[in-house]
């Protein structure tokens, strides 16, 4: 079951990506960052009183709330990072980037948890999808107007964030139900894209956003609750080290989209680093 909840996310969170873009064209990236995570705490609270589990809170031990909660500050950071590299790169370049999360989450997991079955699928499986993120990097950023590298660095450090979220939610859901652990971690994760805004002085565009783009942004919130509620449960009940790898597997539904919406083209080499990546995440998830 937690294969298909990873499944399940995979498909979300690359229907997120679209969507996200499409809401941060004029949108300030920090200002729609902090207004989806109010749609996704909303739906998080939701599915957590579907459940049955939102009565539960009161009974989560300090160690989980620490960790659930440095979770989501973490997931805020990777956020902020993320649209903000939308925002500037392609797509089809920002995402593979983001993915690569995958290769520290899954050195972590091996460190902190002991998950060394199918070790040597795991290494080799990393060293695949870094080479296929390097591929996938050689197109010119003239090629669609960018003038400006910051946005690689916006990626990467989405990518570190991401990798210690899951590492921190691991520990931070034991015990804890997963549905009611991810509408407590998105409580941080709202404080954090606030502060965020505030301190940079942002909080006067909310009023100014475009409605097309409020509703794609709203709409990506809703995606992303899907996501998450479907990953946490799989990693509450699975591997890490598996569990990631199948969820980057979003790559592809987002490259998919990024071609038929953004008109985003890719070379050979491109689409043969995008087959690595995700031969060697499938061979990561069925085989390690």
């Amino acid at each position: 079951m937690w294969l298909i909840a990873a499944a399940g996310s995979a498909v979300f969170a690359g229907i997120t990506s679209i969507l996200a873009k499409c809401g941060i064209r004029r949108t300030d990236p920090d200002v729609a960052t902090a207004i989806r995570t109010i749609v996704v705490l909303a739906f998080a609270w939701l599915m957590a009183a579907v459940v049955g589990s939102a009565g539960q809170v009161g009974s989560i031990g300090p160690r989980s709330l620490l960790f659930l909660a440095l979770s989501g500050l973490s997931t805020g950071a990777s956020w902020i990072c993320y649209f903000r590299a939308l925002s500037e790169g392609d797509v089809n370049k920002v995402v593979p980037i983001d993915k690569c999360s995958t290769v520290l989450t899954v050195i972590l997991a091996i460190v902190l948890f002991g998950e060394v079955q199918g070790l040597a699928v795991k290494l080799l499986g990393c060293v695949g999808i870094l080479a296929g993120t390097f591929m996938m990097l050689e197109r010119r950023e003239q090629d669609h107007g960018v003038t400006s590298g910051s946005w690689r660095w916006y990626a990467v450090g989405s990518a570190v964030f991401a990798a210690l979220t899951s590492i921190l939610a691991k520990v931070g859901i034991d015990g804890v139900e997963s549905t009611l652990a991810t509408a407590v971690r998105t409580c941080f994760v709202l404080g954090m894209a606030w502060v965020v805004v505030i301190m940079r002085g942002k909080v006067g565009q909310v009023r100014g956003i475009d409605r097309r783009e409020l509703f794609f942004v709203c709409i990506s919130g809703v995606a992303t609750g899907a996501s998450w509620l479907c990953y946490y449960y799989a990693i509450q009940n699975g591997m890490v080290s598996v569990v990631v790898p199948i969820d980057k597997l979003s790559i592809v539904v987002s490259m998919a989209f990024s071609a038929v919406v953004f008109g985003e083209r890719y070379t050979r080499r491109s689409l043969t680093g995008l087959a690595l990546i995700v031969a060697c995440t499938l061979a990561m998830a069925l085989f390690g």
